[in-house]
């Protein structure tokens, strides 16, 4: 299993000052080196035999199952990742970039970057263009916060959200009832889905704990998607580690874009076309997929789910979230911003916490360009309702718009904006034949 072209690839990228800036790759060889086990049963690639064999495998084949996984994790799998931890550590780590961490440092970063917003947002808009997009939503955004903070009885966005931050009472304590919350949460949601659309997917969906070795420094959670046909459902993964750091007021929000109506709900009913597996299975153009995540979290105020000044913050924490990527993505990229100065900035304006904030700013640096995509698809996609709000009047049915969104699965944003203008063409009354 050692990914000898995945060396071969990083090794050239040494050789042509092409690596990663040293800032967020700090730990990344303890991640590593965690994959490395001496016991099987440690590793996390034995935990899909760990539990009880399935009624559908006779105790012979499931024995058989769990030797080849045995022999797999002994002779291919730890193999590989010692053979990676030594390349990192003797090769990679030392030769990693410092100064500006952005691409704009590199050979060819500039055009790079370029080519990264276009395929990210799937418009044309430039780096600057998208830069002063993002103040002007943290501008907005903002003064919604201060609005909330004073409906709270606090004097300043900051104080409130200091408070936030600070107050025990957003906070818990037990990973285990944390999860069970979330969980609780989630099915309170499942009782929108039939008002906001009109088809449902087959496929459910579950909660479940990020896996131990790979949550340390991971985001607070992520989908991980199912499939049908091998009797897996939607998985959506929490952190359950640093919870000082994970405010109960943030999860109405997550929830939406992680389970449903965000990811599982858009990505099952993609698996579920009849189109090419490479897009029936995959999550390709971010800028839909992600931009219906965050209008899914703004879905949530038609559900009540922000019924207090703390989820309503939590909700507008995560929208200002996204909107500080367009500004912080592309100060990294195309400004020249230091780490710090694009932490200072989503401290200033995010209540997020200072570790998922260092997360995420480690992540804009690995991977330029793709946090563009969540502001720009969900602005597009709101446009679009409105448009058609507008157009339709009283004949406007919420279900229909998003079923006609999610229909085709995940495509660029022109495209979409296309097909619903064709869609609500076809809503419009005929006009009346002219008898003169």
């Amino acid at each position: 299993m050692v990914n000898e072209a995945g060396i071969a690839r990083s090794r050239e990228a040494v050789a042509r000052g092409l690596t990663h800036a040293c800032e967020p790759m700090q730990g990344v060889e303890k991640a590593i080196a965690a994959q490395i086990v001496d016991d099987n049963a440690a590793s996390p690639f034995w935990a899909p035999v760990a539990g009880e064999r399935p009624a559908s495998i006779t105790p012979e084949d499931w024995e058989q199952i769990k030797d080849d996984v045995s022999i797999a994790i002994d002779n291919s799998i730890v193999p590989s990742y010692r053979a990676l931890l030594k390349f990192y550590t003797e090769e990679y780590a030392p030769n990693c970039r410092t100064g500006t961490p952005g691409v704009l440092a590199t050979p060819g970063g500039k055009e790079y970057y370029d080519y990264r917003v276009k395929s990210f947002t799937t418009t044309d808009m430039s780096a600057d263009e998208v830069h002063e997009l993002g103040l002007s939503e943290v501008a907005r955004i903002r003064a919604e916060m201060e609005e909330v903070a004073a409906s709270a009885g606090y004097d300043t966005r900051e104080a409130y959200i200091e408070h936030l931050r600070t107050d025990p009472q957003y906070y818990m304590t037990d990973p285990q009832e944390y999860l069970r919350f979330t969980q609780a949460l989630a099915k309170e949601i499942d009782l929108w889905m039939p008002k906001l659309f009109g088809k449902l997917p087959r496929l459910p969906y579950t909660v479940l704990p990020i896996p131990a070795a790979q949550a340390p420094g991971n985001t607070t959670a992520y989908y991980e998607r199912g499939s049908l046909e091998t009797g897996q459902a939607g998985i959506y993964r929490l952190n359950l580690t640093e919870l000082d750091q994970r405010p109960l007021w943030e999860l109405p929000a997550l929830g939406v874009h992680e389970a449903v109506p965000g990811h599982h709900h858009q990505i099952a009913l993609q698996q579920e076309l009849d189109i090419h597996p490479l897009r029936a299975n995959g999550t390709y153009f971010t800028a839909f997929v992600e931009g219906w995540g965050l209008y899914s979290e703004r879905l949530g105020i038609e559900m009540g789910l922000y019924d207090t000044p703390a989820k309503q913050m939590g909700r507008l924490s995560y929208e200002m979230w996204r909107a500080t990527r367009l500004v912080v993505d592309t100060g990294i990229h195309s400004k020249g911003w230091s780490k710090q100065e694009a932490v200072d900035y989503m401290l200033d304006n995010t209540a997020l916490s200072p570790a998922n904030i260092d997360a995420e700013v480690n992540r804009y640096i690995t991977w330029p360009g793709q946090a563009l995509a969540y502001k720009v698809g969900e602005l597009k996609i709101r446009e679009l309702r409105s448009r058609a709000e507008e157009a339709l009047g009283s004949d406007f049915d919420l279900r229909a718009f998003h079923d006609t969104v999610l229909e085709n699965g995940a495509v660029p944003l022109d495209v979409l904006e296309a097909y619903v203008d064709r869609w609500i063409t076809g809503q419009l009354p005929e006009a009346p034949l002219d008898e003169s």
